[in-house]
């Protein structure tokens, strides 16, 4: 087996489901196979994949084990020469997996690959290439300098060594992950993929960014602005150094301070509320369902053009692409920054998306 598709999922189950079509899109001509681990999810994701989904290969643990752990279990199972560990709430393109693996067979050292991500709205998301986290970049990010802590030399359509890869896709070859030991454990979120792309790198392989091929992260990554999102980053960081820098006292001083300060300082994050005025739907045809649903006009076209800044735009699945999904995101970010997408699933009856790298995602279901 050529490559094997390993999805953590927790509680995100429409999520779930996109993902998992636009994977299946992704490895009909790849000897493969996909395997979802459920931490333990209450809303129902576990009854959807075996409903719709039969042949993925479900793992129900029955407690919420954690990233790491969670991930370890899937990649016991698997069989394929590569992995891919993949989010629960990314969109894949059709040739996403086949460009990976063309890239990669060509790669003496092959260590981690990484792509180019964006989030629900089209921007890049930084995360997508890391440096090592030395204990300087990590201070200067814990106080709103993340210059350093981004792979910001490398382009974001190029293809080039890097450090860090982002836990959201990892795309590497299964006996360079179980030769480091796989995700270390200890980290239960954050961080875990910061240590795995160093170990794999340490073990004398190279990591590269593929920017040639962009996948949606819906979720993206958590700011500074989160208290949780802060206690966990200090943490991992603090795991990190004291597992491979030894213990840095002066480094574990200015954590405290910080978090102290930060939680003083903190603010909730602002969340911009659109007025949606109209829908263009980029089908071929007319939904009446989805009219009816969202009491408002919907405007039927083919391709995307012209779209003013209080539409949103709903792509349906029977009709375009994952790929040309992707594009149309992509492309239209850089030349208006204030529309928002949805997609309608092929044989779904709702519509999913998000507004910008804070937001959790909104479904809508029209039953």
């Amino acid at each position: 087996m050529k490559l094997s598709i390993v999805i953590l999922n927790y509680n995100v189950r429409y999520f779930l489901e996109l993902c998992l079509k636009s994977v299946q899109a992704a490895t009909v001509n790849i000897n493969s196979e996909i395997i979802v681990v459920d931490n333990n999810s209450g809303d129902g994701s576990c009854d959807m994949v075996k409903k719709l989904f039969p042949e993925v290969i479900l793992i129900e643990n029955k407690v919420n084990a954690g990233f790491s752990k969670g991930n370890n279990i899937g990649v016991a199972q698997a069989k394929g020469e590569y992995l891919c560990i993949l989010n629960p709430d990314t969109v894949v393109a059709e040739d996403t997996f086949t460009q990976l693996l063309e890239f990669s067979e060509n790669k003496a050292d092959l260590g981690i690959v990484g792509c180019k991500l964006i989030d629900g709205s089209g921007a890049f998301l930084p995360e997508s290439k890391r440096n090592i986290p030395y204990v300087s970049v990590a201070l200067k990010k814990i106080c709103g300098n993340a210059k350093h802590y981004y792979a910001n030399h490398v382009e974001t359509h190029a293809v080039d060594e890097v450090d860090v890869l982002v836990g959201a896709f990892m795309f590497l070859k299964r006996v360079v992950y179980n030769e480091v030991g796989g995700l270390d454990e200890a980290y239960f979120m954050y961080g875990e993929d910061i240590d795995l792309s160093y170990m794999v790198k340490q073990a004398g392989y190279k990591n590269y960014y593929f920017g040639k091929t962009t996948v949606i992260h819906y979720k993206g990554e958590s700011t500074l602005k989160d208290k949780v999102y802060a206690r966990r980053f200090f943490g991992a960081m603090q795991i990190f150094y004291e597992k491979h820098f030894k213990s840095n006292l002066f480094f574990d001083m200015v954590v405290w301070l910080g978090i102290k300060m930060f939680f003083m300082m903190q603010t909730a994050p602002k969340k911009r509320k659109k007025k949606v005025s109209h829908y263009v739907l980029v089908s071929n045809k007319k939904n009446l369902s989805l009219e009816k649903k969202l009491h408002r006009p919907v405007v039927v076209q083919s391709e995307l053009k012209d779209v003013d800044q209080d539409v949103e735009v709903i792509f349906d699945g029977h009709f375009v692409t994952f790929k040309n999904i992707i594009q149309m995101v992509e492309s239209t970010f850089s030349q208006n920054k204030s529309v928002t997408y949805k997609i309608l699933p092929n044989n779904s009856n709702f519509i999913i998306g998000s507004d910008n790298e804070l937001a959790r995602g909104q479904i809508i279901s029209f039953k």
